[in-house]
């Protein structure tokens, strides 16, 4: 069984419990269902407004280390009780400027800085953002600095989606995937929401071979 096909199945056990059976509309229609499948059809070049939420330099939430963390506008998946909830609109925010991207450089160049982490809204939907940031790290500071990417897309749907979400794939480190799922959620957990999510070393991952950052 894929890693799809067991979400599902979470998702279906969820839907048709007694507890779900509670949260049914007059229509009988479940509200339980906890993210959109995602589809071929959402392309950055269709949604993206270019904009970001936040930029948050010097913290340490997002991944292992000081990092700088920006939060790009605009997500899909609707995860139900997303922790940035405010922010799936695509018109949140303001315009990414080279003002802000400057800022960015600036502060990662810092020597206690370990790295970026890009996230969200939906970065692999904000891709022309996000490559533009990601290649500009590379170009300034090569491997010394690692980027982290936090997506509602799992490895493998990313492995297998448009050109410009593999591009951006290949710039990063480490990947937080998969929705979040409140019915899996653990506050136990590091740097993500629900158990559901894998902490992705991309470079040492393959198609046939996952390799964990982190348990």
């Amino acid at each position: 069984m894929s890693r799809e096909e067991k979400l599902r199945t979470i998702i279906s056990t969820i839907d048709n419990s007694e507890y779900s059976a509670t949260k049914k509309t007059t229509n009988n229609k479940c509200m339980m269902r906890t993210f959109k499948e995602a589809n071929d059809t959402w392309l950055a070049e269709a949604y993206s407004k270019k904009k970001y939420a936040d930029y948050k330099p010097f913290q340490f939430v997002d991944g292992e280390g000081v990092r700088c963390s920006i939060y790009l506008s605009g997500c899909l998946f609707a995860c139900k009780e997303c922790f940035n909830e405010s922010i799936q609109n695509f018109n949140a925010g303001q315009l990414y400027t080279k003002e802000i991207e400057d800022q960015i450089i600036q502060d990662l160049s810092n020597s206690y800085v370990q790295g970026l982490t890009i996230l969200g809204g939906e970065p692999f939907l904000n891709t022309q953002v996000a490559k533009s940031l990601a290649k500009r790290v590379r170009d300034e500071f090569g491997s010394t600095k690692d980027i982290w990417v936090y997506s509602g897309y799992t490895y493998e749907q990313l492995l297998n989606g448009s050109e410009d979400k593999k591009e951006l794939l290949s710039l990063c480190d480490v990947l937080v995937d998969g929705p979040f799922m409140i019915f899996l959620k653990d506050l136990g957990l590091r740097f993500r929401g629900s158990s559901n999510q894998r902490i992705i070393d991309l470079k040492n991952s393959s198609k046939d071979n996952v390799v964990l950052y982190l348990e």
